[in-house]
């Protein structure tokens, strides 16, 4: 009687596991404090012609807090990327161009614009707010062996976005997103996103993220090592000034 109780509570449960359940359950997995590593960006176009970058990225607090700067090819070398998001003002991203000795702004209107030549536009770089979008769920899929959850992020109409939604296969075991369709304003297809992790200590971090403009016919690789997390990186280290010194 007890195995009929617990089986009918089990499928009760998973009638009820609504996508905002799911959001939420993503949310609330441990994640690092801070995080730095380095990366290698491998972009490719519809000739086949590649171009490979290094480079060398801090976080903090979910990646609200974030500078990527350029290592190599050395004609880039020294520009970089600062990111802060806030909740209760307008979100700040600000390039430095070391050829120009000037800081670029990135403004809300320019989200939909390309980082670095890539497949990421800076709308990309930004978290996603849990308030932003709208979620549904799909029937469950397999992606390379896994059993997932496909759900469906459809931005609010406040929100600037160069996207009409987002379709996310999430790995029911980890809960840890491993493959993205993402559809522009005319509801086609824009770009395709695979991904992989690592597991450093307790945490599962990225590892490789695949990018496929599959309109432009245009690729992006991106895939992190060297990773330091916890390191007790403060609030204050992410800004202006950071920005124009390559830490060693």
């Amino acid at each position: 009687m007890l195995k009929i109780a617990t089986i009918f509570f089990c499928i009760s449960f998973l009638l009820s596991f609504t996508a905002d359940d799911l959001v939420e359950s993503m949310n609330s997995k441990v994640k690092p404090k801070d995080i730095e590593s380095e990366l290698t960006m491998v972009l490719t176009n519809k000739k086949g012609r590649v171009k490979t970058s290094k480079l060398k990225t801090v976080s903090s607090k979910n990646s609200e807090k974030q500078i990527i700067w350029f290592l190599e090819p050395r004609k880039d070398r020294g520009i970089a990327l600062l990111k802060v998001e806030h909740q209760d003002k307008s979100d700040e991203m600000r390039m430095w161009l070391p050829a120009f000795k000037k800081i670029r702004r990135i403004t809300s209107n320019k989200k939909a614009g390309s980082f670095m030549g890539s497949d990421l536009s800076y709308e990309d770089l930004y978290t996603r707010e849990i308030q932003d979008y709208k979620y549904s769920m799909r029937e469950s899929e397999e992606v390379d062996g896994m059993a997932c959850h496909v759900l469906v992020s459809v931005p609010n109409k406040e929100l600037l976005s160069e996207y009409s939604k987002h379709l996310s296969w999430i790995d029911k075991n980890s809960l840890l997103p491993v493959k993205e369709e993402s559809y522009d304003k005319d509801d086609k297809l824009l770009k395709k996103k695979e991904v992989k992790y690592a597991k450093i200590g307790k945490y599962s971090l990225i590892k490789e993220i695949y990018v496929e403009n599959v309109q432009k016919k245009h690729s992006t690789l991106l895939k992190f090592d060297n990773f330091k997390v916890d390191r007790s990186v403060e609030d204050g280290f992410f800004n202006e000034s950071k920005l124009k010194r390559i830490p060693k």
